[in-house]
């Protein structure tokens, strides 16, 4: 499995964490009842070359299950742990933490959840466009310099405070953003598939070709738009229904299906690989639930694209030569 580098700080020295570019998301599957099933899934995966898992202070399961499996197979050292906080209050989205009590509220609950005294990525789940930069990253500073992170990222923050974030790092000698998460999959929401998520658009884009910072798409496959699950007649998802049925996605949709039968795959390994044959580090957050899915998100990283076909896949070329 193809690796990519993030940036980090250990011993307050610079390191390069090494990550698998295809990322094991939690899923309603990872819970500590359900382990005899959930423990096949991970080490399949860790067979596979993978080594980072995603989950999140928000996923109300995931964590406790992570840091049992972890310590049952005493793979800590092993493994990548990339764990997310401050997302809104569950029952409440109006109501956001994003600030340094709810940083250290997070990350304390985390690590004790996932039996470890470090996360290898931090993210902020979400943003707080009210709330000022300079706290948010002095907190997060101050967590990296006690060990407790050893890259941060941001997950469903807007460019704009992104780099504003980022600059204010810079310019105070503090830790810089590593990694973004947004969502990024070549089928486009209509509207953000969850409130207040980010999807990457092409500012985004084109920011993190110059500066090559990595991006970690969550939702990579579109909640599988390009299964064969759906079609313009089937309407029984409204959530798809609602984010993802457009005129464009449908020729997107087409046009994934003649490349995968020409290049013998399936449509929505292709678009899977198109997330992962962007023009900088990309990872895709993936989400299976069974080996035979796994298997197959594993074997899109292996797919390449060349810039006429991604143009193409995204309708910005009428032809493909």
């Amino acid at each position: 499995m193809k690796k990519l580098k993030i940036k980090g700080m250990k011993d307050k020295h610079s390191i390069d964490i090494e990550i698998s570019n295809i990322v094991m998301g939690s899923g309603d599957f990872l819970r500590l009842d359900r382990m005899d099933f959930a423990e096949e899934v991970l080490d399949k995966y860790i067979a596979l070359g993978g080594n980072v898992f995603d989950t999140a202070r928000h996923y109300r399961f995931s964590e406790k299950a992570l840091g049992h499996w972890m310590e049952k197979r005493d793979i800590r050292d092993k493994v990548i742990v990339l764990t997310k906080g401050c997302h809104p209050v569950r029952d409440d989205h109006s109501k956001p933490r994003v600030n340094a009590k709810a940083i250290e509220e997070d990350l304390m609950t985390s690590l004790a959840y996932l039996k470890t005294d470090y996360v290898d990525l931090y993210a902020l789940h979400r943003d707080d466009p009210t709330e000022p930069v300079a706290p948010i990253m002095e907190a997060l500073h101050k967590h990296v310099e006690a060990g407790r992170i050893r890259a941060i990222g941001l997950s469903n923050w807007e460019l704009r405070r992104v780099i504003e974030a980022d600059q204010y790092a810079k310019d105070h000698g503090l830790t810089r953003i590593s990694f973004t998460s947004p969502n990024l999959s070549l089928a486009k929401p209509i509207k953000p598939r969850w409130e207040n998520c980010v999807f990457a658009n092409e500012d985004m884009l084109s920011w993190h070709e110059v500066t090559q910072k990595p991006l970690l798409s969550w939702s990579s496959q579109a909640g599988g738009f390009f299964s064969g699950r759906f079609s313009p007649e089937i309407k029984d998802n409204q959530e798809m229904v609602d984010v993802y049925y457009s005129k464009d996605n449908w020729q997107r949709y087409e046009r994934v299906i003649a490349l995968a039968h020409e290049k013998g795959v399936s449509p929505i390994q292709i678009s899977l690989a198109y997330v992962l044959n962007q023009s900088f580090p990309t990872a895709a957050i993936i989400g299976s639930e069974n080996q035979e899915e796994l298997t197959s998100s594993i074997a899109s990283a292996t797919i390449q694209l060349t810039t006429e076909e991604m143009n193409w896949l995204n309708l910005q070329s009428k032809e493909l030569r």
